[in-house]
């Protein structure tokens, strides 16, 4: 009471005098959320944001994060990078947000980091997947919620090993940016070390955002590769499989598309059967491992009758990133002794960190990146759905398919042996 009072008489407050009440609970927390609202890219991002808001809405109603109500605001990554920037400084110095969900983009990603770590703002890379974000920088304020291209990309190989291995040609036909050159150098890497008899007939890079795959798809006609592989995604990968499916392209040669999922319904019929897709990690709305769960199914059903379609990979990412903000409040109030954190002893918590949202559970490692399972499958067609579902699963372990923390995919690649297309999986057929 005596220093109460004699604070009092001096003018001065105690939240100035004792910068241990500095942290008091807020009365929000305030999240930035980049997402594609527009453009080709936006049947990819516009889920994400529905799934996002149905997210807050449901911690907000449990109460929030540790007793704080969540508040989301949005920026459109079709806007354009220097729009985009300028929102995110906005959002960070203004708006004061505590967190930055972004990007999608691989390209905005390797631009936000380091604003992001100059700005010392927490941010979850929350779907972007270029690997060398994290492995070549060091952040104490950048994370990724979920896996990078690796895992990604070395999963469906590996299935193409376990399942097709007699194939002796192949082609790419990937988006121009960071994400498509990034995933083809790990893709064509690793199949020179594993099958290097494998001869790579075409590369093309068609420009993101392309409307016309007519050349491309002349030229893989008349080369006929045994494989065509595609990490494109969103309107892009519509786009392609549709002029490919019309002019006949999946009869000549086996189609491997990382990130088909996000596509499968979209695309109904005009994708064939036998395709190999991926999810970028366990992501799928008949999950074998969670289908039978209740809180899944409630989610699945939820997003369904809200949005007309079940949800694809986006918003499983941003359920992780969800999930991992609410178990790193929770792990930050504990080691605080109960009381609200402050944003580097929030960014502190987040090595060693796990966290389950719709899928596997998830684990940030020391160098700030997240190991997620993944579960790639072959496309068959069922009389419940209007689309192909996914037969022949596998969950592939990611933390055996990712290099040691340090040291760079690339020569940790150069190091595997064929022996790792007998690694372990767990297998599951289509439930139908």
């Amino acid at each position: 009471m005596l220093l109460r009072r004699l604070v009092a008489a001096a003018g001065l407050s105690l939240l100035g005098l004792c910068p241990a009440l500095a942290q008091q609970k807020p009365a929000e927390l305030k999240i930035g959320i980049t997402t594609y609202s527009s453009g080709a890219a936006s049947v990819f991002g516009i889920p994400a944001r529905e799934a996002a808001e149905m997210l807050a809405a449901d911690i907000n109603a449990k109460g929030g994060v540790q007793g704080v109500p969540v508040k989301l605001f949005f920026v459109d990554e079709g806007a354009g990078i220097e729009t985009l920037m300028t929102e995110y400084r906005r959002l960070v110095e203004d708006t004061k947000v505590d967190v930055m969900f972004a990007s999608i983009s691989s390209g905005v990603c390797n631009k936000v980091a380091p604003l992001a770590e100059d700005l010392k703002v927490l941010n979850f890379m929350w779907d972007c997947g270029t690997q060398r974000i994290l492995e070549e920088d060091k952040y104490n304020y950048v994370f990724r919620t979920q896996a990078n291209a690796t895992p990604e990309v070395l999963a469906p190989l590996l299935y193409l090993l376990k399942t097709k291995p007699d194939f002796k040609t192949i082609a790419v036909v990937n988006q121009d940016y960071a994400w498509g050159r990034d995933s083809w150098a790990i893709f064509s890497q690793a199949l020179k070390v594993l099958k290097p008899d494998v001869k790579v007939v075409a590369e093309f890079f068609p420009k993101f955002g392309a409307a016309d795959f007519s050349t491309e798809v002349s030229r893989l006609l008349a080369l006929k590769p045994d494989v065509i592989l595609s990490t494109s995604w969103g309107g892009d990968l519509d786009t392609f499989v549709r002029q490919a499916n019309q002019r006949g392209l999946f009869k000549s040669s086996q189609f491997v598309l990382p990130l088909a999922e996000s596509s499968l319904q979209r695309l109904g019929t005009d994708l064939p059967e036998g395709v190999i897709v991926g999810g970028r990690g366990d992501h799928y709305f008949l999950h074998p491992e969670r289908i039978g769960d209740a809180k899944f199914k409630a989610f699945m059903d939820a997003f369904k009758q809200k949005t007309g379609s079940y949800p694809i990979y986006p918003v499983f990412h941003m359920a992780q990133a969800f999930a991992a903000l609410e178990a790193v409040y929770a792990k930050s109030v504990a080691a605080n002794g109960g009381k609200w954190p402050s944003h580097d002893q929030v960014a502190k918590s987040m090595p060693g960190l796990t966290f389950q949202a719709l899928g596997r559970p998830v684990e940030i490692r020391a160098d700030g990146q997240g190991i997620e399972d993944q579960l790639i499958g072959t496309t068959t067609r069922v009389p419940a759905y209007g689309f192909d579902i996914l037969d022949n699963m596998m969950i592939f372990p990611a933390a055996q398919l990712m290099p040691p923390v340090g040291q760079k995919s690339e020569a940790w690649i150069a190091t595997l042996k064929p022996s790792i297309v007998d690694i372990k999986v767990d297998t599951f057929k289509a439930a139908k």
